[in-house]
Parts: structure tokens; C-alpha cells; sequence
């Protein structure tokens, strides 16, 4: 059991995290022109305005992140608190270090800028570790989920950095940038946890009841209501509403498809749950990437149909494999709802990506694919000022989605080394998937098993 003083002095650590933030905000952030006095920067006043008109988008996505995704993982019968809780501690941490971290990398005269884009893009960012503790669920420590989130932010602003800014990749969504780093640094780190051979069954809290499948509906149904908004947030033009339209079918498709296939494949051909839950949301992932192009309503439609297949294919055979055999436990499947549909985006990406062409997107084709109109971009530079072909750019789509996936497993791999053979002190089997190690949980809940 932990002891009073050893959790005393992980929050104090906690405490001092927070107050490092509070310098490094002192030191190196200052307003952006556009959230100055108007006086002062009359002609910034228009920025302003355009700034202030995504702040509903900006809500919704605050909705997502603090309550879509703490609720729907509060299907354990006896993590409630922590579920939510700790999903509102690592928010309110990563959106912080977020800012810096990606304010460091696109400093000007050694400050960083602050906007309300630039905390829509931290609030993003968190969906990132909450991606990875799904896959750690109910088995760490406030502190090393703490650890992994400033390592894993770290990384995870390098690797958007590289693939946005010098790839040049299109990402609208954030399938590739967020949902598969996400999702396989944090399997890496759950490999690295993973429980001696002898130890590989279930744990005895490691499980649902009716009451908590209900509250983890309300997180779905949170996260489908607004998961347009997500992936449009950050598009330009005429590519926002195309975000939001792509990705309410994909969403709605993925839905029906789930149901199907989660009557064909369950026990007695009864749906469940679990597949409900999460593979309707499938969806909205797969599509993150390429939601902002061309794909017409009958790609979006057949993009959700197979996401939503996958995903419920997954978690029928594909989790209880990995578990049996790689003792990997993934408490909440985000390989199925985040790891392979952001898979799928990224190799939609390269399909439509190699079918662009410069009268289809007209001047939108700047600010979606700047790299290939020799633009000012970073990866335009490299190449010597050439635009590339579309061919070319779907290698580039396809050639992210492959350093992501080395920079977020290897990164997730060294991380799980870090909370597994250094001071991090591990849960025992008879002490995870419960509150009442580090909440005040209320008598008559203690007493139930």
C-alpha cells in the first residue's frame, strides 16, 4: 500500500511542476497583437475578430476533452472518480505545457505567442495523453501518468513540428498527429507495464457493471455530438465546412455499421456494449485526416463504413489476442478506436492526395497542401523552391504516418522503461482498477466488491 508521506511528496512534486509552468509563462509568454488593446494594434483588429469567432468551436472541443473523453471511460465499475478526475488533472497539465512546448518551436524575438488558436491547438494536444492513459487505464499512479504526459507532450510537439511544418503533410484532423501517436505510445508503454505471465488474467475490478456502461454513453455520446467540431477547428476556408460535413457521415456511417456488425459477431448475436461505446466514434477518426478534402459524401460514408467494421473486428478478436498472447492490456481498446482508424486516415490521405490537382482546389490548395505549390513552407525550402507533384505528396502522407509511428512507440517504449525500473513505485494486481487507493471514496461504495 502507499504510505501518507510517499503520496504527500508525489503531489508536492506536482505542485513544483505547476510553479515551473508558472515561470516559464513569466519568462517566455506574451499576448499575441491580436488580444492587445485595439488602440495599440488598430490593424490587428480584424485578426482579432476571426480569432473570437472559433471560440463555440473552441467550447466544443473543451467539452470533448473534459467531459467526452473522462466519461467514457468511466466503464469501470470502480474508477469513476479517477477516470474523470484524472482526466480533468492531465487536461488542465497538458494544455499548459502544450503551449509551451509548441510555443517554443515557433518563437518570435524569443517570446511565445498566445491566442485563443494557440490554446485551441493545447486543448487538442491533450486529447493526446488521454489517448494513452485509455490503453493504461486504472493501472498507474497520478505520478506516472504526470511523468508519461511531460514526456509524451514533449515528443508529441517534435513530432507535429516535423510532420506538419516539415513534411508538410495534411492533417486536418489530427488522426495521424494525435490519434496514432496517442494511441501507440501509450500500447508501447502499457507493453512495457505489462503484468508477469503468471498474472495475466483479468483483475477482479477490471470490469463494467449496467450502471457505469450507462455514464461511459454519456462520454460517446458527448464525443459524437461534437467531433465535427474537432476536426474542423483548425481548417481554413472553405475546408471547415467540408470538416464538419465529411465528418458527421463518417460518424454516422461507422454507427450503423457498428451495430451490424456487433449483432453478427457477439455472443447469441446480441449487441455490446463496449462496441457501442467506442467503435461508433471510429468514424470520426478515420476521417480526421482527410476531412477537410474532396472526398464527395460517398467517401466519407464508405471511410465510417470501415472504420466502424475494424473496429468492432477489433475488439472481438484482435484485443483478446493481444492480451492472451502479448499479455498487452489495453483497458480501453484505443488501438481499436484511435490506433487503426488513424491507419486507415493516413492511407486515405495518400489516396486522395495523389488524385489532387490544382483546378479541383483552386487557391485552397495553399493552405492544404502548401508544399505543393513552392510555397514559403519549410519543406518547399528543402526541395529548392519546387512544388511537389501529387504523387510525391502521397509518399509524404504516407512517409508521417511511418515516422509517427517510430518517434511514438519508441518514444513510448523508453518512457514505460522510466516508470517501470526507476523510484516510480507500480500498482500491485489486488490494487489497480480502484479509487480507493488515492480518492476519499464514500463507506457503503468501499464495502461493495
Amino acid at each position: 500500500m502507499h504510505t501518507p508521506a510517499g503520496k504527500v511528496s508525489g503531489y508536492i512534486v506536482l505542485m513544483i511542476v505547476q510553479i515551473v509552468f508558472l515561470v516559464l509563462f513569466w519568462l517566455f509568454v506574451r499576448y499575441e497583437k491580436s488580444a492587445m488593446p485595439s488602440q495599440l494594434v488598430a490593424e490587428d483588429a480584424g485578426s482579432a475578430n476571426e480569432h473570437v469567432s472559433k471560440y463555440p468551436q473552441f467550447q466544443d472541443v473543451q467539452v470533448m476533452i473534459f467531459i467526452g473523453f473522462g466519461f467514457l471511460m468511466t466503464f469501470l465499475r470502480k474508477y469513476g472518480y479517477s477516470a474523470t478526475g484524472y482526466t480533468l488533472f492531465m487536461s488542465a497539465l497538458v494544455v499548459q505545457w502544450s503551449v509551451l512546448m509548441k510555443g517554443f518551436l515557433h518563437m518570435e524575438g524569443g517570446k511565445i505567442s498566445l491566442s485563443l488558436e494557440s490554446i485551441i491547438d493545447a486543448d487538442i494536444a491533450a486529447a493526446v495523453p488521454l489517448i494513452s492513459m485509455g490503453a493504461l487505464l486504472g493501472r498507474t499512479t497520478p505520478i506516472q501518468l504526470l511523468c508519461m504526459s511531460i514526456f509524451e507532450v514533449a515528443l508529441f510537439a517534435a513530432n507535429e513540428y516535423l510532420a506538419l511544418n516539415v513534411l508538410s503533410i495534411c492533417d486536418c484532423g489530427g488522426s495521424i498527429t494525435v490519434h496514432a501517436f496517442g494511441a501507440y505510445f501509450g500500447l508501447a508503454v502499457a507493453l512495457m507495464l505489462r503484468p508477469a505471465s503468471d498474472q495475466n488474467e483479468a483483475g477482479k475490478h477490471e470490469g463494467a457493471n449496467y450502471a457505469s456502461d450507462i455514464f461511459a454513453m454519456i462520454g460517446t455520446t458527448f464525443l459524437w455530438v461534437y467531433w465535427p467540431s474537432f476536426n474542423s477547428v483548425l481548417a481554413a476556408g472553405s475546408g471547415g465546412e467540408r470538416a464538419i460535413l465529411n465528418t458527421f457521415l463518417a460518424l454516422a456511417a461507422a454507427t450503423v455499421t457498428t451495430f451490424v456488425v456487433s449483432a453478427l459477431v457477439s455472443h447469441e448475436n446480441k449487441l455490446d456494449m463496449v462496441h457501442v461505446q467506442n467503435s461508433t466514434l471510429a468514424g470520426g477518426v478515420a476521417v480526421g485526416t482527410v476531412c477537410n478534402l474532396l472526398l464527395g459524401a460517398h467517401g466519407a460514408v464508405l471511410i465510417g463504413i470501415i472504420a466502424g467494421t475494424v473496429s468492432v473486428l477489433g475488439y472481438r478478436y484482435l484485443t483478446p489476442w493481444l492480451t492472451s498472447k502479448l499479455r498487452l492490456h489495453d483497458t480501453c481498446g484505443v488501438h481499436n478506436l484511435h490506433g487503426m482508424p488513424a491507419l486507415i486516415s493516413a492511407i486515405a490521405s495518400a489516396i486522395y492526395a495523389s488524385l489532387v490537382t490544382a483546378d479541383d482546389y483552386q487557391s485552397e490548395l495553399q493552405d492544404i497542401f502548401p508544399a505543393m505549390v513552392g510555397s514559403n513552407s519549410t519543406a518547399s525550402k528543402i526541395m529548392g523552391g519546387l512544388g511537389r507533384n501529387a504523387s510525391t505528396q502521397a509518399g509524404y502522407q504516407l512517409f508521417g504516418i511511418a515516422l509517427t509511428l517510430l518517434i511514438a512507440i519508441g518514444g513510448g517504449i523508453l518512457t514505460g522503461a522510466v516508470l517501470k525500473y526507476t523510484s516510480f513505485r507500480n500498482l500491485q494486481k489486488d490494487e489497480q482498477h480502484q479509487d480507493e487507493q488515492f480518492w476519499e471514496v464514500p463507506a457503503l461504495e468501499n464495502k461493495e466488491e
